[in-house]
Protein backbone atom coordinates (compact mmCIF):
# COMPACT_ATOMS: atom_id res chain seq x y z
CA UNK A 1 0.00 0.00 0.00
CA UNK A 2 1.47 3.72 -0.42
CA UNK A 3 3.05 4.79 2.33
CA UNK A 4 2.39 8.75 3.23
CA UNK A 5 5.09 10.96 3.58
CA UNK A 6 3.58 14.20 4.52
CA UNK A 7 3.86 15.98 7.81
CA UNK A 8 2.14 19.32 8.84
CA UNK A 9 5.35 21.10 8.50
CA UNK A 10 5.59 19.95 4.75
CA UNK A 11 2.10 21.24 4.15
CA UNK A 12 2.47 24.38 5.55
CA UNK A 13 5.14 25.64 3.85
CA UNK A 14 5.34 27.11 1.16
CA UNK A 15 7.59 24.39 -0.75
CA UNK A 16 4.01 22.77 -0.69
CA UNK A 17 4.05 23.70 -4.44
CA UNK A 18 7.38 22.59 -5.63
CA UNK A 19 7.00 20.87 -8.87
CA UNK A 20 3.52 21.93 -9.19
CA UNK A 21 2.74 25.82 -8.25
CA UNK A 22 5.12 26.98 -11.09
CA UNK A 23 3.34 25.13 -14.18
CA UNK A 24 1.41 28.26 -15.33
CA UNK A 25 -1.81 27.95 -17.79
CA UNK A 26 1.03 26.90 -20.55
CA UNK A 27 1.83 23.89 -18.54
CA UNK A 28 -1.96 22.90 -17.51
CA UNK A 29 -3.11 22.75 -20.69
CA UNK A 30 -0.35 20.64 -22.10
CA UNK A 31 1.64 23.32 -24.26
CA UNK A 32 5.04 21.80 -25.27
CA UNK A 33 7.63 22.56 -22.68
CA UNK A 34 10.49 20.72 -24.00
CA UNK A 35 11.71 19.61 -27.28
CA UNK A 36 9.12 18.20 -29.68
CA UNK A 37 8.90 14.45 -30.19
CA UNK A 38 7.18 12.40 -32.27
CA UNK A 39 3.47 12.03 -31.73
CA UNK A 40 3.06 8.13 -30.51
CA UNK A 41 -1.05 6.72 -30.60
CA UNK A 42 -3.20 4.65 -29.44
CA UNK A 43 -6.23 2.60 -30.40
CA UNK A 44 -8.96 2.38 -28.13
CA UNK A 45 -11.60 -0.62 -29.14
CA UNK A 46 -14.66 1.33 -30.94
CA UNK A 47 -15.20 3.85 -33.52
CA UNK A 48 -13.07 6.56 -33.79
CA UNK A 49 -11.19 5.40 -31.13
CA UNK A 50 -7.40 6.92 -32.29
CA UNK A 51 -5.93 8.91 -29.44
CA UNK A 52 -2.58 10.61 -28.89
CA UNK A 53 -0.04 9.50 -25.88
CA UNK A 54 1.09 13.00 -24.55
CA UNK A 55 3.02 13.35 -21.43
CA UNK A 56 3.55 17.12 -21.48
CA UNK A 57 0.90 18.03 -18.39
CA UNK A 58 2.44 18.97 -14.71
CA UNK A 59 3.13 16.12 -12.80
CA UNK A 60 1.79 13.72 -15.56
CA UNK A 61 3.13 10.74 -17.29
CA UNK A 62 1.88 9.50 -20.82
CA UNK A 63 -1.69 9.40 -20.74
CA UNK A 64 -4.25 9.68 -23.73
CA UNK A 65 -5.29 12.69 -24.56
CA UNK A 66 -9.68 13.06 -24.66
CA UNK A 67 -9.25 17.24 -24.84
CA UNK A 68 -6.74 20.12 -24.36
CA UNK A 69 -8.95 22.32 -22.25
CA UNK A 70 -10.64 21.80 -20.26
CA UNK A 71 -8.61 18.77 -20.04
CA UNK A 72 -9.65 15.11 -20.15
CA UNK A 73 -6.60 12.36 -20.07
CA UNK A 74 -7.29 8.86 -19.96
CA UNK A 75 -5.02 5.83 -18.03
CA UNK A 76 -3.88 4.14 -20.53
CA UNK A 77 -5.19 0.36 -20.06
CA UNK A 78 -2.16 -1.33 -19.27
CA UNK A 79 -1.08 0.88 -16.15
CA UNK A 80 -4.00 -0.94 -14.32
CA UNK A 81 -2.15 -4.49 -14.68
CA UNK A 82 0.77 -3.18 -12.35
CA UNK A 83 -0.99 -3.00 -9.16
CA UNK A 84 -4.42 -2.13 -7.39
CA UNK A 85 -3.40 1.67 -6.53
CA UNK A 86 -2.91 4.06 -9.73
CA UNK A 87 0.66 6.44 -9.71
CA UNK A 88 -0.30 9.46 -9.41
CA UNK A 89 1.55 10.61 -12.64
CA UNK A 90 -0.73 8.27 -14.66
CA UNK A 91 -4.38 9.11 -12.47
CA UNK A 92 -6.92 10.09 -15.29
CA UNK A 93 -7.90 13.74 -15.44
CA UNK A 94 -11.62 15.38 -16.29
CA UNK A 95 -12.79 18.78 -15.56
CA UNK A 96 -15.41 20.32 -17.01
CA UNK A 97 -14.51 24.20 -16.72
CA UNK A 98 -11.71 25.68 -18.96
CA UNK A 99 -10.49 28.42 -16.42
CA UNK A 100 -8.37 26.08 -13.93
CA UNK A 101 -6.09 28.28 -11.68
CA UNK A 102 -2.38 27.17 -12.97
CA UNK A 103 -0.59 28.42 -9.70
CA UNK A 104 -2.70 28.20 -5.87
CA UNK A 105 -0.50 29.56 -2.99
CA UNK A 106 -0.81 27.43 0.26
CA UNK A 107 -0.09 29.94 2.24
CA UNK A 108 -3.16 32.25 1.46
CA UNK A 109 -5.70 29.53 0.30
CA UNK A 110 -9.05 29.53 2.57
CA UNK A 111 -11.75 26.37 2.17
CA UNK A 112 -14.91 28.62 3.20
CA UNK A 113 -17.38 26.94 5.13
CA UNK A 114 -20.48 28.82 5.66
CA UNK A 115 -24.85 28.88 4.89
CA UNK A 116 -26.85 27.26 7.15
CA UNK A 117 -24.22 27.16 9.79
CA UNK A 118 -23.83 28.33 13.47
CA UNK A 119 -20.44 29.79 13.03
CA UNK A 120 -18.91 30.51 9.23
CA UNK A 121 -15.46 29.01 8.97
CA UNK A 122 -12.24 30.33 6.44
CA UNK A 123 -9.67 27.45 7.05
CA UNK A 124 -6.05 27.66 6.21
CA UNK A 125 -4.51 24.22 4.95
CA UNK A 126 -1.81 24.64 7.80
CA UNK A 127 -5.17 24.32 10.25
CA UNK A 128 -6.84 21.32 8.35
CA UNK A 129 -3.38 18.96 8.85
CA UNK A 130 -2.43 20.31 12.68
CA UNK A 131 -6.25 20.53 14.01
CA UNK A 132 -8.12 17.78 12.19
CA UNK A 133 -7.76 14.12 12.93
CA UNK A 134 -6.14 12.61 9.37
CA UNK A 135 -7.97 9.92 7.98
CA UNK A 136 -7.17 7.76 5.61
CA UNK A 137 -8.77 5.55 2.90
CA UNK A 138 -8.34 3.64 -0.17
CA UNK A 139 -11.14 4.64 -2.90
CA UNK A 140 -12.15 4.06 -6.82
CA UNK A 141 -12.89 7.47 -8.37
CA UNK A 142 -14.74 6.79 -11.46
CA UNK A 143 -15.79 8.81 -13.97
CA UNK A 144 -19.75 9.00 -14.78
CA UNK A 145 -18.96 8.24 -18.43
CA UNK A 146 -16.07 5.92 -18.03
CA UNK A 147 -16.76 3.51 -21.15
CA UNK A 148 -19.00 5.76 -23.31
CA UNK A 149 -17.32 4.82 -26.16
CA UNK A 150 -18.93 1.37 -25.70
CA UNK A 151 -21.95 2.58 -25.87
CA UNK A 152 -24.29 1.25 -28.91
CA UNK A 153 -26.10 4.09 -30.46
CA UNK A 154 -23.33 6.25 -29.78
CA UNK A 155 -24.07 9.15 -27.60
CA UNK A 156 -22.17 12.32 -27.04
CA UNK A 157 -19.40 13.03 -24.57
CA UNK A 158 -15.79 12.19 -23.85
CA UNK A 159 -15.70 8.84 -25.76
CA UNK A 160 -13.97 7.40 -22.53
CA UNK A 161 -12.47 3.64 -22.56
CA UNK A 162 -12.13 1.85 -19.42
CA UNK A 163 -9.78 4.06 -17.95
CA UNK A 164 -11.68 7.32 -16.51
CA UNK A 165 -11.10 5.63 -13.41
CA UNK A 166 -8.38 5.24 -11.08
CA UNK A 167 -8.03 4.05 -7.55
CA UNK A 168 -5.79 5.68 -4.72
CA UNK A 169 -5.25 5.69 -1.23
CA UNK A 170 -6.26 9.22 0.03
CA UNK A 171 -5.52 10.69 3.10
CA UNK A 172 -6.83 13.91 4.70
CA UNK A 173 -10.12 14.78 6.92
CA UNK A 174 -13.56 13.80 7.41
CA UNK A 175 -16.18 16.63 5.92
CA UNK A 176 -17.82 15.84 9.27
CA UNK A 177 -15.62 16.86 12.20
CA UNK A 178 -14.99 20.21 9.37
CA UNK A 179 -18.84 20.66 9.18
CA UNK A 180 -18.96 20.06 13.09
CA UNK A 181 -16.38 22.29 13.73
CA UNK A 182 -18.77 24.92 11.81
CA UNK A 183 -22.20 23.88 13.88
CA UNK A 184 -24.99 22.94 11.63
CA UNK A 185 -28.03 24.23 12.40
CA UNK A 186 -31.15 22.40 12.59
CA UNK A 187 -33.09 22.23 9.67
CA UNK A 188 -30.27 21.56 7.13
CA UNK A 189 -30.64 19.81 3.77
CA UNK A 190 -27.72 19.54 1.52
CA UNK A 191 -23.97 20.23 1.69
CA UNK A 192 -23.03 22.15 -1.86
CA UNK A 193 -19.54 21.84 -2.73
CA UNK A 194 -17.73 24.37 -5.29
CA UNK A 195 -14.03 24.52 -6.29
CA UNK A 196 -11.76 27.54 -7.92
CA UNK A 197 -12.44 26.22 -11.42
CA UNK A 198 -14.25 29.20 -13.45
CA UNK A 199 -16.59 29.06 -16.86
CA UNK A 200 -15.36 31.25 -19.92
CA UNK A 201 -18.53 32.87 -20.12
CA UNK A 202 -20.15 35.25 -17.75
CA UNK A 203 -23.38 33.26 -18.21
CA UNK A 204 -21.71 29.47 -17.24
CA UNK A 205 -23.14 27.93 -14.63
CA UNK A 206 -20.62 27.24 -12.01
CA UNK A 207 -19.49 23.84 -11.73
CA UNK A 208 -20.97 22.78 -7.63
CA UNK A 209 -22.70 19.47 -6.46
CA UNK A 210 -24.62 18.92 -3.94
CA UNK A 211 -24.72 16.13 -1.01
CA UNK A 212 -27.46 15.49 1.53
CA UNK A 213 -26.14 16.78 4.94
CA UNK A 214 -26.44 13.23 6.68
CA UNK A 215 -24.67 11.53 3.69
CA UNK A 216 -22.00 14.89 3.87
CA UNK A 217 -21.67 13.87 7.78
CA UNK A 218 -21.51 10.43 7.56
CA UNK A 219 -17.94 9.93 8.62
CA UNK A 220 -16.57 8.45 5.22
CA UNK A 221 -16.78 11.69 2.91
CA UNK A 222 -13.38 13.16 3.20
CA UNK A 223 -11.58 16.68 2.05
CA UNK A 224 -8.44 14.89 0.94
CA UNK A 225 -5.23 16.57 0.89
CA UNK A 226 -2.91 14.10 -0.45
CA UNK A 227 -2.99 10.66 -2.61
CA UNK A 228 -0.80 8.25 -2.61
CA UNK A 229 1.92 9.77 0.01
CA UNK A 230 2.02 12.68 -2.16
CA UNK A 231 0.24 15.43 -2.70
CA UNK A 232 -2.68 15.90 -4.82
CA UNK A 233 -1.34 16.71 -8.47
CA UNK A 234 -2.77 19.96 -9.81
CA UNK A 235 -4.77 18.93 -12.40
CA UNK A 236 -6.42 16.38 -9.75
CA UNK A 237 -7.36 18.88 -7.82
CA UNK A 238 -4.61 20.20 -5.53
CA UNK A 239 -4.65 21.37 -2.97
CA UNK A 240 -8.26 19.85 -1.41
CA UNK A 241 -10.42 17.95 -3.03
CA UNK A 242 -13.57 16.07 -1.62
CA UNK A 243 -13.62 12.32 -1.87
CA UNK A 244 -17.18 10.69 -1.93
CA UNK A 245 -16.58 6.96 -1.41
CA UNK A 246 -18.73 4.26 -3.70
CA UNK A 247 -20.09 7.62 -5.50
CA UNK A 248 -19.23 8.71 -9.22
CA UNK A 249 -16.68 10.89 -9.31
CA UNK A 250 -18.93 14.24 -10.58
CA UNK A 251 -19.20 14.88 -6.67
CA UNK A 252 -15.19 14.73 -6.19
CA UNK A 253 -14.83 18.18 -6.43
CA UNK A 254 -11.46 19.21 -7.37
CA UNK A 255 -9.86 22.31 -5.96
CA UNK A 256 -12.12 22.37 -3.13
CA UNK A 257 -12.30 26.21 -2.12
CA UNK A 258 -16.03 26.78 -0.67
CA UNK A 259 -18.52 24.47 1.37
CA UNK A 260 -22.37 25.93 1.53
CA UNK A 261 -24.55 24.45 4.07
CA UNK A 262 -28.15 24.69 1.95
CA UNK A 263 -31.99 25.03 3.85
CA UNK A 264 -33.38 24.34 0.52
CA UNK A 265 -32.92 21.70 -2.35
CA UNK A 266 -30.04 22.41 -4.54
CA UNK A 267 -31.57 23.17 -7.88
CA UNK A 268 -28.42 24.59 -9.82
CA UNK A 269 -27.70 23.16 -12.94
CA UNK A 270 -25.18 20.58 -12.66
CA UNK A 271 -27.33 18.70 -10.08
CA UNK A 272 -30.72 19.30 -11.81
CA UNK A 273 -29.75 18.82 -15.25
CA UNK A 274 -26.29 18.06 -16.26
CA UNK A 275 -25.39 14.04 -14.91
CA UNK A 276 -28.87 12.55 -14.29
CA UNK A 277 -30.08 9.21 -15.04
CA UNK A 278 -32.78 7.33 -15.99
CA UNK A 279 -34.46 5.90 -12.37
CA UNK A 280 -34.45 2.45 -13.51
CA UNK A 281 -32.28 -0.50 -12.50
CA UNK A 282 -29.08 -0.21 -14.09
CA UNK A 283 -29.88 3.35 -15.56
CA UNK A 284 -31.51 1.47 -19.02
CA UNK A 285 -33.96 3.05 -21.24
CA UNK A 286 -34.58 2.18 -24.91
CA UNK A 287 -32.82 4.83 -27.20
CA UNK A 288 -35.68 7.83 -28.11
CA UNK A 289 -38.02 6.42 -25.17
CA UNK A 290 -39.89 9.25 -23.43
CA UNK A 291 -41.31 10.01 -20.43
CA UNK A 292 -38.83 8.37 -18.10
CA UNK A 293 -38.08 9.98 -14.28
CA UNK A 294 -34.59 11.26 -14.48
CA UNK A 295 -32.38 11.87 -11.09
CA UNK A 296 -29.20 12.68 -10.36
CA UNK A 297 -26.71 10.37 -10.90
CA UNK A 298 -25.49 8.80 -7.54
CA UNK A 299 -23.69 5.28 -6.30
CA UNK A 300 -21.72 3.09 -8.38
CA UNK A 301 -22.58 -0.54 -8.79
CA UNK A 302 -19.77 -3.34 -9.24
CA UNK A 303 -17.72 -3.95 -12.06
CA UNK A 304 -14.54 -6.13 -12.94
CA UNK A 305 -12.23 -6.18 -15.83
CA UNK A 306 -9.11 -8.06 -17.87
CA UNK A 307 -6.24 -6.59 -17.31
CA UNK A 308 -3.31 -9.21 -18.35
CA UNK A 309 -5.40 -10.54 -21.49
CA UNK A 310 -6.85 -8.55 -24.25
CA UNK A 311 -9.11 -8.84 -27.22
CA UNK A 312 -6.93 -11.67 -29.90
CA UNK A 313 -4.64 -12.72 -27.94
CA UNK A 314 -3.09 -16.35 -28.48
CA UNK A 315 -2.83 -18.72 -25.79
CA UNK A 316 -0.96 -22.27 -26.06
CA UNK A 317 -3.44 -24.79 -25.49
CA UNK A 318 -2.56 -27.03 -23.08
CA UNK A 319 -0.65 -24.39 -20.82
CA UNK A 320 -1.86 -23.38 -17.88
CA UNK A 321 -1.87 -19.37 -18.17
CA UNK A 322 -2.23 -17.38 -15.22
CA UNK A 323 -5.50 -14.85 -16.21
CA UNK A 324 -5.76 -11.67 -13.65
CA UNK A 325 -7.63 -8.46 -13.53
CA UNK A 326 -9.02 -5.66 -11.21
CA UNK A 327 -12.61 -5.61 -9.34
CA UNK A 328 -14.34 -3.55 -7.36
CA UNK A 329 -18.00 -3.66 -5.46
CA UNK A 330 -19.43 -0.05 -6.17
CA UNK A 331 -20.90 1.83 -3.22
CA UNK A 332 -20.18 -1.25 -1.01
CA UNK A 333 -17.29 -4.26 -0.79
CA UNK A 334 -16.50 -6.57 -3.11
CA UNK A 335 -17.43 -10.29 -2.55
CA UNK A 336 -16.34 -12.45 -4.87
CA UNK A 337 -15.34 -12.62 -8.56
CA UNK A 338 -16.44 -14.63 -10.98
CA UNK A 339 -14.85 -16.05 -14.33
CA UNK A 340 -15.86 -18.06 -17.61
CA UNK A 341 -13.81 -19.62 -20.23
CA UNK A 342 -17.13 -20.52 -22.47
CA UNK A 343 -18.95 -17.41 -22.50
CA UNK A 344 -21.02 -17.67 -19.61
CA UNK A 345 -21.89 -21.76 -19.56
CA UNK A 346 -20.06 -22.38 -16.73
CA UNK A 347 -18.55 -19.87 -13.86
CA UNK A 348 -16.00 -20.53 -11.23
CA UNK A 349 -14.77 -18.18 -8.70
CA UNK A 350 -11.55 -16.22 -8.85
CA UNK A 351 -9.55 -15.55 -6.08
CA UNK A 352 -8.94 -12.27 -4.53
CA UNK A 353 -5.73 -10.61 -3.54
CA UNK A 354 -5.20 -8.48 -0.05
CA UNK A 355 -8.36 -6.17 0.76
CA UNK A 356 -7.34 -2.53 1.13
CA UNK A 357 -10.48 -1.47 2.16
CA UNK A 358 -14.50 -1.60 0.59
CA UNK A 359 -14.27 1.16 -2.02
CA UNK A 360 -10.75 0.33 -3.53
CA UNK A 361 -9.69 -1.86 -6.32
CA UNK A 362 -8.96 -5.66 -5.38
CA UNK A 363 -7.05 -7.94 -8.41
CA UNK A 364 -8.63 -10.85 -9.13
CA UNK A 365 -6.28 -13.99 -10.36
CA UNK A 366 -7.54 -17.80 -12.12
CA UNK A 367 -5.37 -20.12 -13.40
CA UNK A 368 -6.57 -20.95 -17.34
CA UNK A 369 -5.81 -23.76 -19.33
CA UNK A 370 -7.42 -23.96 -22.49
CA UNK A 371 -7.23 -27.83 -24.18
CA UNK A 372 -8.97 -27.53 -27.32
CA UNK A 373 -7.55 -25.03 -29.91
CA UNK A 374 -9.77 -22.49 -31.74
CA UNK A 375 -11.75 -19.32 -30.21
CA UNK A 376 -12.85 -18.88 -26.98
CA UNK A 377 -14.46 -16.48 -24.99
CA UNK A 378 -13.74 -15.34 -21.50
CA UNK A 379 -15.69 -13.15 -19.02
CA UNK A 380 -15.68 -12.04 -15.66
CA UNK A 381 -18.56 -10.37 -13.48
CA UNK A 382 -18.02 -9.31 -9.92
CA UNK A 383 -20.79 -9.26 -7.33
CA UNK A 384 -20.96 -7.39 -4.17
CA UNK A 385 -21.28 -7.81 -0.35
CA UNK A 386 -25.24 -6.44 -1.35
CA UNK A 387 -25.37 -9.31 -3.81
CA UNK A 388 -25.45 -7.52 -6.81
CA UNK A 389 -23.79 -8.26 -9.76
CA UNK A 390 -22.72 -6.78 -12.62
CA UNK A 391 -25.68 -7.43 -15.50
CA UNK A 392 -25.22 -9.67 -18.21
CA UNK A 393 -26.61 -6.78 -21.33
CA UNK A 394 -24.93 -3.13 -21.39
CA UNK A 395 -27.49 -0.76 -20.63
CA UNK A 396 -28.44 2.83 -22.66
CA UNK A 397 -28.75 5.57 -21.34
CA UNK A 398 -28.56 9.78 -23.74
CA UNK A 399 -25.73 10.53 -21.60
CA UNK A 400 -23.36 7.42 -21.64
CA UNK A 401 -23.52 7.09 -18.16
CA UNK A 402 -23.19 3.94 -15.17
CA UNK A 403 -21.58 1.40 -17.56
CA UNK A 404 -20.98 -2.13 -15.62
CA UNK A 405 -21.60 -4.67 -18.21
CA UNK A 406 -19.83 -7.90 -17.28
CA UNK A 407 -16.48 -7.84 -19.57
CA UNK A 408 -15.46 -10.65 -22.34
CA UNK A 409 -12.56 -11.20 -24.46
CA UNK A 410 -11.64 -13.20 -27.13
CA UNK A 411 -8.78 -15.53 -27.22
CA UNK A 412 -7.38 -18.14 -29.59
CA UNK A 413 -5.82 -21.48 -28.51
CA UNK A 414 -3.76 -22.67 -31.06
Amino acid sequence: MPQSNLTPARLARRRFLEGVGGAGLAGLFGASAGPARAASFAELPFANGRRELVANFPQKGELLLQRTRPPLLETPWEVFDRGVFTPNDRFYVRWHLPNIPGTVDPATFRLKVRGQVQRPLALTLDQLVREFEPFEMAAVNQCSGNSRGFFSPRVPGGQWANGAMGNALWRGVRLKDVLDRAGVKGGALQARFNGLDTGLLPQTPDFMKSLAIDHARDGEVMIAYAMNGEHLPLVNGFPLRLVVPGWYATYWVKMLADIEVLAQPDDNFWMTRAYVIPDTPFANMAPGQQGVNMVPINRMPPRSFFTNVKDGALLAPGRTTSVRGIAFGGDTGLAKVMFSADAGGRWQEARLGPDHGKYGFRQWEIPLRLSSPGAHTLMVKAINTQGIAQPAQANWNPSGFQRNAIESVSVRAG
